[in-house]
């Protein structure tokens, strides 16, 4: 009787499903998981853009510029090498190239990276594909080059380990950002799939 008194008896919640809140939830999720947000949110992209009253937007993610070099002998195999340890995703097969630095043409930038990464010196090299990928750790816009001339001995210079590879490719696991290169390269030798 005395713990009655003293603590009334609320009524009880129905438990159940939650309809979503709207711009308030939205803009914290937002905040809180901004990578995973399209996948996992319903109404997400609306949430994206919008934050209550008196909170700061949620900032957009910056695009990292990237030259990627796709290097192809003239049997058609094309070099993959590992991301060095201690990178995000290291161990994972990858073409080679790396990020523009200010004042750098896509071209420049992946001689550069090779030179530093691979100790060759590529030919002429323009762009063919331009790709995005959005990674936890860095949003990144990707300029493909294929490359059919170098000069110099391959020299895995951060610790990589290399491996010409012809369609369907065997090694594995392949950094994600690499797959629709993969799969059009495929496509242009007329097969299916670009992994084994």
């Amino acid at each position: 009787d005395v713990y009655k008194r003293q603590c009334p008896r609320r009524p009880l919640r129905r438990r159940g499903l939650r309809r979503w809140s709207g711009r308030w939830s939205g803009a914290r999720a937002a905040a809180a998981w901004r990578t995973s947000l399209r996948a996992t949110m319903r109404g997400a992209m609306v949430a994206e853009n919008i934050a209550p009253q008196g909170t700061p937007a949620v900032a957009e993610r910056k695009h990292t510029e990237v030259a990627v070099g796709i290097l192809l002998r003239d049997d058609g195999a094309m070099l993959l090498s590992t991301r060095p340890p201690g990178k995000p995703y290291a161990g994972y097969w990858e073409f080679p190239g790396g990020k523009l630095e200010a004042g750098e043409t896509v071209e420049q930038a992946l001689r550069r990276e090779l030179i530093e990464e691979l100790g060759v010196t590529i030919g002429p090299a323009s762009v063919w594909k331009v790709t995005e990928h959005d990674y936890p750790h860095a949003l990144v816009r990707l300029h493909w080059c294929k490359v059919w001339e170098w000069t110099g001995e391959f020299e895995m210079r951060e610790g990589q380990a290399m491996a010409w590879q012809q369609m369907p490719i065997t090694v594995s696991p392949v950094l994600p950002g690499a797959y629709p290169v993969l799969q059009w390269l495929a496509e242009e030798r007329g097969l299916q799939s670009a992994v084994e």
